[in-house]
């Protein structure tokens, strides 16, 4: 195990310089002008090349690569003298249109967008783990084939047509809930609840539907396993059968897509944020883009990187407490 754990690190680190190598390059070498991007169309050559001293683009590609990773690290300086602008660690950079450190800017919009994903995930487990086990017992049914057209019908509407149409219907028209805003679960707890439920119910949607579909053809599959039909004959109560022998295996796979999609979740919900209007990750991606504001558009492409790789290490750990057949050697 403690091998493994080590193997594990050790590649994990390793693809992430990769990442931040190949984001570095791109965002910097390959892309256009970022001292240009950042100064406008009227601008002079002087302050141009004042832009590129003070962001340390105008060094060697590996030098300025350095100063980037060490300034994850140790933090970083932009600039001297009295145009000196300090950049604590982790630096993941600095947005001169905003005046800060793209670290801070995360740390403000994550909570936002972590309220998301941990709110759309439950909601996604839940339902579409129930629906697509129930289905699978009732295989053939009316509820099967209801459920799975639903499913089908549910995982084809694009979210932001969703996200549209709850607010029309829940806000305007029947004013059931109030439209979403960033509120605090400290400061207001069922005014909290009612602000990211809609959020939550787009985001959940189509997930749910694609869970439950897989969730019912593994466990169909299991269900005919050797092993399962001898669980039965034991004797066993269907409930503690249905848990033990045919729900644990059929969850692998689920696992390992709600790895990578709760991970790229916590690297923004572009869409779904910048309808509501919430202040999250994926809306500030999305300003950024709009303002070409370099430095946090790498910063949230290297946060998404981080979440999956991350995300990748813990799902191969959870694959031994599902599956007894699966074994870390």
């Amino acid at each position: 195990m403690a091998r493994y754990l080590a193997g594990r690190i050790t590649g994990l680190v390793l693809i992430l310089f990769l990442v931040c190598l190949f984001t570095y390059l791109i965002f910097f070498k390959l892309s256009p002008d970022p001292a240009l991007m950042i100064c406008g169309k009227t601008c002079t050559p002087e302050r141009v090349t004042q832009i590129r001293t003070v962001l340390g683009i105008d060094k060697p590609f590996l030098t300025q690569f350095w100063d980037f990773l060490s300034g994850l690290f140790a933090g970083r300086d932009y600039g001297s003298g009295t145009n000196l602008v300090h950049c604590p660690a982790p630096c993941l950079g600095y947005s001169f249109q905003t005046n800060q450190s793209v670290w801070q800017m995360v740390l403000d919009r994550l909570p936002v967008t972590a309220t998301l994903a941990i709110g759309a995930a439950t909601l996604w487990l839940l339902a579409g783990i129930t629906m697509g086990l129930l289905s699978a017992v009732k295989e053939g049914t009316w509820w099967d084939r209801s459920a799975m057209n639903l499913a089908l019908g549910g995982a084809s509407i694009p979210n932001y047509v969703l996200a549209l149409a709850l607010q029309y219907v829940l806000v305007v028209k029947l004013q059931i809930l109030p439209f979403p805003s960033s509120v605090a679960f400290t400061d207001a707890p069922w005014l909290w609840f009612q602000s990211y439920l809609m959020p939550w119910i787009v985001l959940a949607t189509g997930a749910a539907c694609l869970y439950a579909r897989l969730t019912r053809a593994n466990v169909i599959d299991t269900l005919a396993e050797n092993f399962f039909r001898t669980a039965r004959s034991k004797g066993l109560a269907p409930v503690l059968t249905m848990r033990r022998h045919a729900l644990r295996p059929a969850l692998t796979p689920i696992v390992t897509i709600f790895g990578m999609d709760f991970a790229a979740l916590l690297g923004g919900a572009l869409i779904t944020e910048t309808v509501f209007g919430l202040n999250g990750i994926g809306k500030m991606a999305a300003d950024s883009i709009a303002k070409n504001d370099q430095p946090v558009i790498m910063a949230v492409t290297l946060l998404a990187a981080f979440f999956v790789v991350v995300g990748n290490v813990v799902v191969d750990l959870v694959y031994t407490a599902l599956d007894p057949r699966v074994r870390i050697r």
